[in-house]
């Protein structure tokens, strides 16, 4: 889905776009609201992200404006701080759809703008379907196949694998297959995940005879490398 962000830190708006292209987003930033209007004229966008406290302009009016730019359905969602209570009272009584609290968690924010999509967008969100080579995964129910062959794994286990495939030959870090994947799970251990690396590993049979490698990087995280690619 096309999902549009006004962040006015362009390191914040940065991240923002990174956690929904991971997702499988097409993310578009913005640092003002001028911008994002200008833009919204001129094509279409299926959901709205927008920090409350852009400079140039009053984050009501900025919402009244977008939504008369938007679909009917397009959702909406803002950015506060975490000691914000009335920008939250006049985001959600200016018509928008859900917030979240800075500082932002992946995971969560992953979690909310998928939400936010599957009820906007039902019919596009009933079934989606991804293939990644041999590998096909079906987002709901969550299974996964190979060649046609289901692989029998468990729902972490999907999300972890597919997280690597949305990412091939990107380094991830704990950090953030952590709030990826576990999300609000805090203490999980370290060995958990990798526990469920190896399995991911072992199960779809990541090796370079098959033509992927899921290897660890030093003191950082895991990446999965398309060989040949």
């Amino acid at each position: 889905m096309k999902i549009a962000v006004l962040e006015q830190d362009r390191q914040q708006a940065d991240l923002i776009c990174q956690v929904l292209s991971a997702a499988g987003h097409s993310c578009q930033p913005y640092d003002n609201a001028r911008d994002l209007l200008a833009q919204l004229r001129k094509e279409s966008t299926d959901m709205l992200v927008m920090d409350w406290g852009v400079p140039d302009m009053e984050a009501p009016e900025v919402l009244r404006r977008a939504k008369e730019k938007l679909a009917s359905n397009a959702p909406t969602m803002f950015l506060v701080g975490g000691n914000a209570e009335d920008d939250i009272i006049a985001g959600v009584t200016a018509g928008a759809d859900d917030y979240l609290i800075k500082p932002l968690r992946r995971g969560e924010l992953v979690a909310r703008v998928s939400a936010l999509l599957r009820r906007a967008y039902p019919s596009q969100n009933s079934a989606e379907q991804l293939q990644f080579g041999p590998y096909t995964f079906e987002t709901r129910p969550g299974r996964l196949l190979k060649d046609g062959a289901p692989i029998d794994v468990t729902q972490k286990e999907f999300s972890l694998a597919l997280l690597f495939f949305r990412n091939i030959g990107r380094p991830l870090s704990r950090a953030y297959i952590h709030e990826s994947v576990w999300v609000r799970d805090t203490d999980i251990p370290s060995r958990t995940m990798d526990t469920h690396v190896s399995r991911v590993r072992n199960k779809l049979h990541l090796r370079p005879e098959n033509g992927f490698r899921l290897v660890p990087v030093y003191s950082y995280g895991y990446r999965l490398e398309k060989l040949g690619a």
